[in-house]
């Protein structure tokens, strides 16, 4: 229905080794709750990739996107991990979450998918897969992260 959210989860494998981004559209209109919610989602992951480099535990980078979220009121309605390693499976280890000690290292590849979910009203989840680099880290997909409002 108009105004509806639509978290669009799209993930593949491409030569063996697997993709994952997921981007929330709204349908015909964007309440103003939407956007407060779509908004901060993004804040959250744009503050999680913001702090990834070597040598950061990935309990912290769960933190940072938690924070944004917790901060803007929405903590209890962000309710999964921040995100998965990901190469040979889709999900795979280490976990992006506030329980892993492992620290980043160049090489690895994990997602970074903060999410609200308003039950009975709206979802929002943006997801990017990164690359963590010698300086800090890439965002391998390469799909807007504003808001869109499809027909």
């Amino acid at each position: 229905r108009r105004g509806d959210s639509v978290v669009l989860d799209i993930f593949i494998p491409i030569r063996r080794y697997w993709c994952d981004m997921t981007r929330t559209v709204f349908f015909g209109a964007v309440s103003d709750e939407g956007r407060r919610v779509y908004d901060t989602v993004r804040a959250a992951n744009e503050a999680a990739e913001t702090m990834i480099r070597p040598g950061i535990p990935m309990r912290d980078i769960d933190a940072a996107a938690r924070k944004v979220i917790t901060d803007a009121g929405y903590g209890p309605y962000f309710t999964h991990r921040l995100g998965h390693g990901c190469g040979l499976d889709c999900h795979e280890p280490p976990d992006n979450s506030s329980a892993c000690e492992v620290l980043t290292r160049p090489g690895m590849v994990f997602s970074v998918e903060p999410g609200i979910y308003l039950p009975g009203k709206l979802g929002v989840r943006v997801e990017d897969l990164v690359l963590v680099t010698e300086g800090g880290c890439e965002v391998l997909n390469n799909y807007p992260k504003g808001i869109q409002i499809v027909e």
